[in-house]
């Protein structure tokens, strides 16, 4: 029989508070806040994943659990927790009922009956999305893009760079989050050496560990199940391979010989056995104190597709050429971000992409996502020459109605110009207003300004300079004239 019940009422001396939790000795190892849950009857490891990389970042985690929440000071029954949507921190505030069978938490709970935390972010998430059922079976950078506000992207683990170390350590050192997963075998079983299918981890830290006879890359992942590990070379429990290394380099790397679900394996092992890897690209920096590596600096912007009125377009401008790039190739590193508002809410799923374009006179784009995609963000990293460039986020079919969010990620020191419809909105307002068309202002929106400013725009940079400007600024004049002189002829 299923039961709702008071988590407090599990244990009467419970005296939890998110601001202890945070702190206390038993939730840090090696400076990095732990992750220790116990995933429930949901298949929602992919959120866990996702708490597993959050609880990383001390920062992070209070951003999405507020500190100062306690059984004690203040009690009232409510919990209040934090997720980013569309652009925003939403609040999001649950009762202390959590649903029990014989007296055991039915989804997340922890192994110390005293912590309640995880249970409670995974019922205001579902509440967030619509109930615990829609946690079943997920994606990982979904919920990472919910629980940062980063940008999210899907990778195979086989197309990465040959210098892996290299990217690995520069996706961490700008504060990414990274979840891997091997996608091949039954629904959580484990393969020959102790990895799981289609199961979420973390990826954690990369290091070159010093030998005896050498150096060895290593990765350090995490199941945040909390036990269930590699058990091949390096492993924590079997892998002779640490016999070759002192024990002052092996307390710097953190290592300890138990399941507690962290492990180290070698690079050339992470990819034989993980297929897939999510990455998520923060936009507020969590890079070390003297890391030369720059965080990525994001622009937002909301629009709208609405029948018959163009596709909206956006100026982009790339200065900043990257540091690692020669004379004779210099280029730009960006990542575009499109994401479809209230997809599962509405149940709707559009088919989206992004096409970008040197300019609008030219049929072909210079770069574009690969294909249309149902997913709610799509997302678009790549380089480009320095330049002005033009953004078109589109619907694969014609006419289509939704919201979307863009958001543009690049090194710091490019600016995105983005074409200023925002401008001409409001100064056609202000006409209108003011003169025999009063009261239609109430029917234009930002995409008919964005439609005129293509009409007008004879250079294809989806801008008005002064002259294209002035011509526009003329047939107005010329239509409100003309409007007038027709009505009063009636």
């Amino acid at each position: 029989v299923l039961s709702i019940s008071p988590f407090s009422l599990l244990n009467h001396e419970t005296t939890y508070c998110f601001q202890e939790l945070c702190s206390s000795p038993q939730f840090i190892v090696n400076g990095a806040t732990r992750l220790d849950v116990r995933q429930g009857k949901l298949n929602d490891c992919w959120l866990l994943s996702a708490i597993a990389s959050l609880s990383v970042h001390r920062s992070l985690l209070k951003k999405v659990v507020p500190l100062g929440q306690s059984f004690q000071d203040g009690y009232n029954g409510c919990f209040t927790f934090r997720f980013w949507q569309y652009g925003q921190w939403k609040e999001v505030t649950i009762d202390d009922l959590l649903p029990t069978l014989d007296n055991k938490l039915i989804y997340l709970s922890s192994p110390d009956k005293c912590e309640f935390w995880s249970s409670l972010l995974e019922k205001a998430y579902a509440k967030l999305k619509g109930g615990y059922r829609a946690l079943d079976m997920g994606f990982p950078h979904e919920a990472m893009v919910d629980m940062t506000g980063g940008v999210a992207e899907v990778l195979n683990i086989s197309s990465l760079p040959r210098d892996l170390p290299a990217f690995l350590r520069q996706l961490l050192a700008k504060g990414a989050l990274i979840n891997c997963a091997n996608c091949q075998g039954p629904l959580e079983q484990r393969n020959e050496l102790g990895i799981m299918f289609r199961h979420a981890y973390s990826l954690t830290a990369v290091e070159t560990v010093k030998m005896k006879n050498g150096t060895e890359d290593l990765v350090r992942i995490l199941n945040p199940w909390g036990n269930t590990e590699w058990e091949g070379p390096w492993s924590d429990l079997n892998g002779q391979e640490w016999n070759r290394v002192g024990v002052e380099e092996q307390k710097r790397l953190g290592r300890v010989s138990r399941e507690d679900g962290e492990f180290w394996m070698s690079v050339s092992d992470f990819r034989q056995n993980f297929e897939a890897m999510e990455v998520c690209h923060l936009t507020e920096t969590l890079s070390k104190p003297g890391s030369r590596v720059r965080p990525w600096s994001c622009i937002i912007h909301h629009g709208n597709w609405e029948p018959g009125i163009t596709n909206p377009q956006f100026s982009f401008i790339l200065l900043e050429v990257d540091s690692s790039t020669t004379e004779s190739g210099k280029t730009c590193s960006f990542v575009l971000a499109l994401m479809q508002k209230h997809q599962r809410r509405r149940g709707i799923n559009l088919s989206i992409a992004l096409h970008i374009y040197k300019d609008l006179k030219t049929h072909r784009p210079v770069l574009y996502s690969h294909h249309y995609s149902s997913r709610r963000e799509i997302v678009l990293r790549s380089s480009l020459p320095p330049g002005h460039y033009i953004i078109i986020p589109s619907t694969f079919e014609p006419n289509q109605q939704g919201e979307f969010l863009l958001r543009v990620l690049t090194e710091q020191g490019n600016t995105h110009g983005f074409c200023k419809p925002v401008h001409l909105y409001n100064l056609l307002t202000e006409v209108i207003q003011g003169g025999v068309l009063a009261g239609s202002e109430k029917y234009l929106t930002l995409e008919h300004c964005k439609s005129i400013v293509v009409l007008m725009d004879s250079q294809g940079i989806a801008q008005l300079n002064w002259p294209e400007f002035q011509g526009l600024w003329d047939k107005i004049r010329r239509w409100t004239v003309r409007l007038s002189t027709h009505s009063s002829n009636i």
